[in-house]
């Protein structure tokens, strides 16, 4: 397989064995809900204030997906960011909108209760399209029962199974790889013993639930009282249950340099191939973005090359082929940790391959990363192109910027203005989504300042209806 010629194509080669394949996207983000749905994880509110603007991000596909191809959607792209998706030379796919927008259940529920929709999806497969989602789940397989679609990726179960943080942790372990001293947890009584082992070398440990996704079904916990608190509270819920499962992963807080995460390829015969390494931008557990190149010297590159291939070969005999992205991290010793946690699925690093392609250059810098925005309207798409000026053009010689979302931007803008009318006009956060290039990381970092300084002039901006 070969990302040499297309890095879109080259996965559609990877995935079907045919290059010029067309692919119906289903960027469905918080597909690991569906996985999670029989595990018991950490006892947490499930309500997400940011809930919209994850839905909104499924716009990520419009740069990953080729313009022979389809996006489902929840609500068409804006016109002006079309517009300039277009102006970027990447084009973007065909939209295939849902009758309504998306509930509880995402995209994927919204097309099964869209008929019009499904009709359209069965003339789709008659021509050989194939659903290509973030990640496969019983929802997704039901539209491809529904529709004819072919299923790109492997079924449901196999998803689920390996996209565990149990299944990451045990995987790592039996292939040999350095791993963050820890205990895997499927009953109150393991989690018990697990805090009373890490607790006992007098630094922080964190609990993560097995499908917990960007820093959600994560805890911190820095001293014996919250993890006794901890500890009662699955206890009077396995005890109102009668079911003290529980699937949870115990790991030191280890000192680091820095994050990292790097994706590989697993193709229908087991071919693995290591797509890029990335410095990783985080903060409480949450995504913030990426840096390329990673600050490795060559023997770490190596390391992370070596566990990609055996951690593919290991996911291709337990069923899995496709896009895999892993965390791992420097440690402020400089070793490397390989594997934080396995995400075989699509990943934020994924949406970035055809602007990388296209944009980048040898030898050059690139950042990935959101800029908040505090905003007391929705705004037009041509607010932020006018804000950023001459920087809202596509890059030229290696240096610029690309907008690579902007639903983000309004997405919580309803639930702001639900309520009565107040004055001032209430406020909601946005997060405008790009990806930076320049010569070296001393040019990236002025060119982020740059945007941050345009952008700003935006906060409290925007139209009251």
């Amino acid at each position: 397989m070969s990302f040499d010629d297309g890095y879109t194509a080259g996965l559609k080669e990877a995935l079907t064995g045919d290059r010029d394949a067309r692919f119906v996207w289903l960027c469905n983000f918080e597909v690991e809900n569906q996985w999670a749905r029989s595990y018991t994880g950490l006892p947490a509110a499930r309500g997400s204030a940011t809930a919209a603007t994850v839905q909104r991000m499924e716009e990520l596909g419009a740069l990953l997906a080729e313009p022979t191809d389809y996006l489902l959607l929840d609500r068409p792209l804006d016109d002006g960011y079309r517009s300039y998706a277009e102006k970027t030379g990447l084009g973007a796919p065909t939209e295939l909108v849902t009758a309504a927008p998306a509930a509880a259940g995402g995209t994927g529920a919204a097309v099964l209760d869209s008929p019009e929709l499904l009709e359209r999806l069965r003339r789709i497969a008659r021509d050989g399209a194939y659903l290509m989602p973030m990640g496969n789940s019983v929802q997704e397989e039901r539209i491809g029962e529904l529709t004819g679609l072919r299923p790109a990726v492997p079924d449901a179960a196999t998803y689920e199974r390996v996209n565990s943080k149990i299944y990451s942790r045990r995987v790592a372990e039996e292939l040999g790889l350095r791993t963050i001293p820890g205990h895997c947890c499927e009953t109150v009584g393991q989690l018990r013993h697990a805090l009373d082992r890490q607790l006992g070398d007098d630094r922080p440990v964190i609990v993560k639930d097995a499908y917990g996704v960007s820093g959600k079904g994560l805890l911190v916990l820095d001293s014996r009282r919250k993890a006794d608190r901890l500890l009662r509270m699955v206890e009077r819920r396995a005890a109102s249950r009668g079911d003290d499962a529980l699937h949870v992963v115990v790991e030191a807080f280890l000192p680091k340099r820095f994050d990292l995460n790097y994706q590989f390829t697993v193709d229908r015969r087991g071919r693995v191939r290591l797509d890029f390494v990335k410095q990783a931008l985080t903060s409480g557990g949450v995504h913030l973005g990426h840096v390329m190149p990673a600050d490795l010297t060559p023997a770490q590159q190596d390391e992370l090359a070596t566990a990609a291939v055996a951690l593919g070969r290991r996911l291709y005999a337990d069923g899995f082929f496709g896009v895999v992205g892993v965390d791992a991290l420097l440690g402020a010793d400089d070793l490397v940790y390989p594997v934080l946690e396995i995400n075989a699925r699509l990943n934020m690093s994924s949406y970035q391959g055809r602007v990388t392609e296209r944009f980048g250059r040898p030898g050059g810098a690139a950042l990935a990363r959101h800029y908040p925005l505090r905003l007391a309207g929705p705004l037009p798409f041509e607010a932020v192109t006018d804000a950023l000026g001459p920087l809202a053009e596509p890059p030229h010689d290696g240096d610029g910027l690309v907008i690579t979302c902007f639903g983000t931007v309004n997405a919580q803008a309803g639930d702001a203005l639900a309520g009565e009318p107040t004055t001032p006009a209430p406020q909601f956060n946005g997060r405008l989504y790009t990806m930076l290039f320049a010569g070296d990381r001393e040019g990236l970092d002025a060119l982020d300042r740059r945007v941050e300084a345009a952008l700003d002039r935006l906060n409290t901006a925007g139209r009251t209806p």
